[in-house]
């Protein structure tokens, strides 16, 4: 068997080695090495566990899954769901990871992944030696062609924008993925997807035999249909059959006319007995041949579906590795719908080392975070919209923000602050108040950005780097290993310290309680003057009151407080940064309605264990506080809020500013152009009316002259008419380059968008004029203002001197002379189609009706031409008898004195 011979130039199949591939983890280039000791071993593994666990007790599985709703591909919803998203181990690689996220943001519409299967367990069953089916091989395909497509798809969008840059990070993924188009243009030569068929074209033998076995079958059917008609013809059946029983082509035909068929083979028989399935002996060797030739066809078609899958086998690295990168691609784009969904801010990796810049005095500068898992059930409930925020790429630093369209009440945001050189956060307050929520929130946003996601924030927060996140947060009592809630919380704190870095950031909920209080807060205070030396940031949550004044001796320590509202007796859920916490159980007590002595007895027990007067200084000076803190905050909303309102005024009148000068050239000349292009037209009108005058005039009578004149004027004075400036151009057009505001009068501004601005000062030397728009005052070029128009009464003796002065430019002299001698209260006295009425061809009734109603219609002071003609001259005395009756009309005069067969009729 020789496959694709001469058609595919025996190259198909060609053997191509894939190139060596370095894994991600190789234990020779990394600096753990068999060498290390076992006891470094044994704190790897110790720290990948306590990693692990950390992770659940923050409940990143769960914002995990919140990413998964937002996948595109299998691949990446099997790995959100598993939480097995890609994590920066370096800095450098969450960098990167945010970078690709970006891009995503920016990119303005989704990309198709439609076509993109997890094809790895087809790729594990080709190297496992099994055959694939032809439903597998398609797949693979149409995977290949999809990922392909992905890349053109990002090349397309790039091509299209201006900032073409910002889309480099996702194009780098696939820049450098072999997309096994020769392996794709194989499977697509080899096999019709659409029909899940091997085509005949695979190889030369395939084609050979299903030829072969073509003109065999036609053979075979063609005998068996004409045996068939001479059974039915001889009574053997009630109509000609032809089936396949046993896998070869018989006739059917009743057991009482068996005899039909001599020496014929019986495959079957009915279930009744009464019809036999008989082979005839002349298609046995037919049937013979049809057997032998399927058998080979099947045999063929396993070869090449063997070839082809030893084809995938020997690129299974190549394809795994584009699965991979397509896999990143999904994630990006998850990312970046996901953080659309919580209306992210993109968060930035703060320094090392601080800095002299204000922006670096905070290695924590987070503003306005809300918890993700608490802010999803929030979003639900206020709306349906996936994208609740705008986004906006900053051209200046690539950093994608959000305009918020709504927001939620709840969860309440908090600030996290930490400064350059802190090292420890104690956190105090009631029980409920927030302080685990919050400690969860700072280890959530840590880790969402180690994995390149937007964080549920204000502005752009900053965070340092953590290689690992240890927590000890809840219960971790322990019957089966008899841990007592106190020993499981030592059990575990042992072994955070154990693998702690100081690169690392450290969560422990309410240390050293469950034990005796003074135990308690000594071994506190020692593991905290430990951490401060070996971590980047520990933060604990604590009821001591001890611990909270560490700060005082060592500036390495900060501490913080949950907010309770002394009026509601209810926690706000914010945190107070510097501040120190009370507990406010004897409020929340004397709330509750417990017994005054209890609480008065209370009291002193306090007053006994705190210094004279200092509890009640420490709360006057904390409400105090409080009070100041929130009139500050109104302070500044109320800013922020006019501030909003001056930005938008600004905004508007600097759009509408921008480029005045360029527009006004660019509406001159289009007024330019269409002016010239209504004078060609004119003068094309007017030049067809004269040639066509000059024609007639030559072979007309001495009698047809007048008519002829009569005509021409006519239709030229309507050309004019209809080509006629409007009042309210000529009195923009010659008042404006003459017209100076006076102070106090109010003019139309264009900077405003033609809206009214009163004049504060008179126009300067460089034709600038002071106006005030509403509580703002602008200084405009004069150029930019006009007058508001005065009423018709006080500009009709300058319309109408303008529309002579025009009229004067025509090359009209005759008719505008004529139009002078008439009254003045009349206007110019010009034929035009609009105010003539043509009575010549009606009956005398008709001539008369229509010209009552032509009356009727004509506007004041207007004049309208009659043509009544000559003839028997009935028209016109009827005319003339209507005209010196009607009320309306004020005198009439015959036309011209050449002209008798129209009258001028002036209307009152």
């Amino acid at each position: 068997m020789n496959l694709f011979n001469c058609k595919f130039n025996n190259t198909l199949f060609t053997n191509h080695l894939p190139p060596r591939h370095t894994s991600l983890y190789n234990p020779r280039a990394t600096r753990f090495s068999v060498r290390f000791s076992s006891e470094s071993t044994h704190r790897d593994k110790l720290a990948e566990s306590l990693q692990s666990e950390t992770l659940k007790l923050l409940e990143w599985p769960a914002v995990c899954r919140q990413l998964s709703a937002f996948t595109s591909t299998s691949m990446g919803f099997a790995a959100a769901q598993s939480a097995l998203i890609p994590v920066g181990k370096t800095p450098e690689e969450s960098g990167k990871l945010l970078s690709q996220t970006s891009a995503a943001v920016a990119v303005p519409r989704p990309l198709d992944f439609s076509g993109i299967e997890d094809v790895s367990p087809i790729v594990n069953a080709s190297i496992a030696g099994g055959v694939l089916s032809i439903r597998e091989l398609c797949s693979v395909k149409r995977t290949l062609g999809a990922a392909r497509f992905l890349l053109q798809q990002l090349e397309e969008i790039a091509s299209l924008s201006d900032f073409s840059g910002r889309y480099s990070p996702l194009k780098e993924i696939l820049h450098n993925c072999d997309f096994l188009v020769e392996l794709e243009q194989k499977i697509e030569f080899c096999i019709d997807c659409s029909f899940s068929a091997i085509l005949d074209r695979a190889s030369e033998d395939l084609e050979i035999i299903r030829s072969e076995r073509k003109r065999n079958m036609e053979n075979l059917e063609s005998l068996l249909k004409q045996l068939s008609t001479q059974v039915f013809q001889g009574g053997g059946f009630d109509r000609p059959l032809v089936t396949k029983r046993r896998s070869r082509l018989c006739v059917a035909v009743r057991a009482s006319h068996r005899s039909l068929l001599p020496n014929a083979v019986i495959l079957d028989t009915s279930s009744s007995g009464s019809t036999y399935f008989m082979e005839p002996k002349e298609a046995v060797e037919l049937n013979n041949m049809e057997v032998k030739l399927s058998s080979s066809e099947r045999i063929e078609e396993q070869t090449i579906l063997s070839l082809l899958t030893s084809e995938i086998a020997e690129s299974n690295m190549k394809i795994k590795h584009l699965l991979d990168r397509i896999l990143e691609i999904d994630l990006a784009f998850a990312r970046a719908a996901h953080a659309q969904w919580i209306g992210g801010a993109c968060p930035a990796l703060s320094s090392r080392n601080c800095n002299n810049s204000q922006s670096e005095l905070l290695s924590i500068d987070v503003e306005g975070i809300r918890h993700p898992l608490l802010l999803e059930s929030s979003l639900r409930n206020l709306s349906t919209d996936v994208s609740p925020r705008s986004p906006v790429l900053d051209q200046g630093n690539g950093v994608m923000n959000f305009e918020t369209k709504s927001r939620a009440h709840f969860p309440v945001p908090i600030d996290i602050k930490v400064g350059h050189g802190t090292k420890v956060v104690v956190i105090s307050g009631p029980n409920t108040g927030g302080k685990t929520a919050s400690m969860k929130t700072l280890g959530l946003a840590s880790m969402m950005l180690k994995a390149g996601m937007y964080l549920p924030a204000q502005n752009q927060p900053r965070l340092p780097w953590f290689d690992l996140i240890l927590a000890d947060i809840g219960d971790q009592q322990s019957l089966e290993q008899s841990l007592s809630t106190f020993s499981g919380h030592i059990s575990r704190l042992r072994e955070i310290l154990e693998v702690a870095s100081r690169e690392s950031l450290v969560l422990i909920d309410e240390i050293g309680s469950g034990t005796d209080p003074s135990e308690g807060v000594a071994l506190s205070e020692s593991i905290l003057q430990y951490l401060k030396d070996r971590v980047n940031l520990a933060v604990i949550t604590t009821h001591y009151a001890d611990l909270t004044r560490l700060k005082e001796k060592d500036n390495r320590f900060e501490t913080a407080a949950t907010e309770f509202s002394l009026e509601t007796l209810q926690p706000t859920y914010r945190i107070l940064w510097g501040s120190k916490g009370e507990s406010n159980a004897l409020n929340i007590a004397k709330s509750m309605g417990f017994d005054e002595r209890i609480i008065d007895r209370a009291v002193l027990w306090v007053n006994k264990l705190t210094p004279d007067k200092q509890q009640e200084q420490k709360g006057l000076l904390y409400r105090s506080l409080i009070e100041e803190r929130d009139r500050l905050e109104s302070q500044a909303m109320e800013a922020a809020s006019l501030h909003s309102d001056i930005m938008k005024l600004y905004n508007e009148i600097n759009k509408e500013a921008q480029d005045l000068e360029g527009r006004e050239a660019a509406i001159k000349a289009k007024e330019t152009h269409e002016i010239q292009q209504e004078v060609r037209t004119v003068k094309n009108e007017i030049h067809t009316i004269v040639e066509k005058f000059e024609s007639q005039l030559r072979n007309a009578s001495a009698d047809e002259i007048n008519p002829l004149v009569k005509k021409a004027e006519s239709a030229i004075a309507s050309i004019v008419e209809a080509h006629q400036p409007s009042k309210d151009f000529l009195f923009r057009e010659i008042g404006q380059s003459r017209y100076t505001p006076q102070v106090g009068e109010q003019v139309y501004v264009k900077a405003f968008g033609n809206k009214l601005a009163t004049v504060v000062e008179e126009p300067g030397d460089d034709d600038s004029i002071l106006v005030q728009y509403g509580k703002i005052r602008v200084r405009v070029d004069k150029r930019s203002i006009r007058p508001i128009p005065p009423d018709a009464s006080s500009s009709a003796t300058v319309l109408k001197t303008q529309v002579q002065r025009i009229k004067s430019l025509r090359d009209l002299g005759s008719l505008a002379e004529a139009g002078k001698n008439q009254q003045d209260s009349y206007g110019p006295v010009l034929q035009t189609s609009k105010n003539t009425i043509d009575l010549r061809g009606l009956r005398v009734e008709d001539a008369s009706h229509q010209l009552n109603m032509a009356i009727d219609s004509r506007a004041p002071n207007s004049v309208l031409f009659v043509i009544h003609g000559m003839g028997t001259g009935a028209v016109k005395e009827s005319a003339h008898k209507l005209l010196r009756d009607h009320p309306r009309v004020v005198k009439f005069e015959q036309e011209s004195p050449m002209n008798y067969g129209c009258t001028v009729a002036y209307i009152k």
